[in-house]
């Protein structure tokens, strides 16, 4: 039986800013939000193909990830708070040619490079995957996972004629980087805790 602290942590790390969200909600503002349906399918599908990798690949390699959780969470805040810089420093964009919406598979593949999806997924198969079952684990995870997703890319969607302005876009750009910013902290004191 999965605990609350599996729901909290889930919840809390699909709803939080970060690469997928961020994504999510800027397809969502230039594509509306049925067009960005194929990428949240392509992010829930490439997180449910990470979290059993994980969780298979932990299940061999249990003691070895513990020693290399902090490492890789360090790595995977560092690209974060990059990321944050350049989500802050982000204009309007420049179109040149006629942009498309991630497909389903770019966001499954996205997924591969998603620092901030590894250390989700690594953090719930460590903690939740041998004594709960990763069956359990997947059907949970992408049942909290789903909605989180698909409330960015509808975020996105409605905030899609407000950001035209280019103030408003600044404003919404500092959110958000902000945002990943707290996140990342985040992820850190939860990283050192564990030390």
């Amino acid at each position: 039986m999965l605990d609350p602290t599996f729901f909290s942590y889930v919840t809390v790390m699909s709803i939080t800013p970060g690469p997928n969200n961020l994504l999510l909600a800027t397809s969502g503002v230039n594509f509306g939000f049925r067009r960005t349906l194929p990428m949240v399918s392509g992010i829930l599908l490439g997180c449910a193909l990470q979290m059993l990798l994980a969780c298979v690949a932990l299940e061999m390699l249990l003691h070895w990830m513990a020693s290399v959780r902090l490492p890789l969470t360090m790595a995977g805040c560092s690209y974060l708070l990059w990321l944050s810089w350049k989500i802050f420093r982000a204009g309007a964009p420049q179109l040149r040619e006629r942009p498309r919406p991630m497909t389903l598979v770019g966001g499954i593949c996205f997924q591969a490079v998603n620092p901030k999806a590894w250390l989700m997924v690594t953090n719930v198969a460590l903690m939740y995957a041998s004594s709960n079952g990763v069956m359990a684990v997947l059907a949970g995870f992408a049942a909290l996972n789903l909605p989180c997703i698909l409330l960015w890319a509808a975020l996105g969607d409605r905030l899609r004629d407000h950001l035209q302005v280019p103030w408003k876009r600044q404003a919404f750009n500092t959110l958000m980087a902000l945002s990943l910013v707290a996140t990342t902290g985040w992820m850190l004191y939860e990283a050192l805790q564990s030390v």
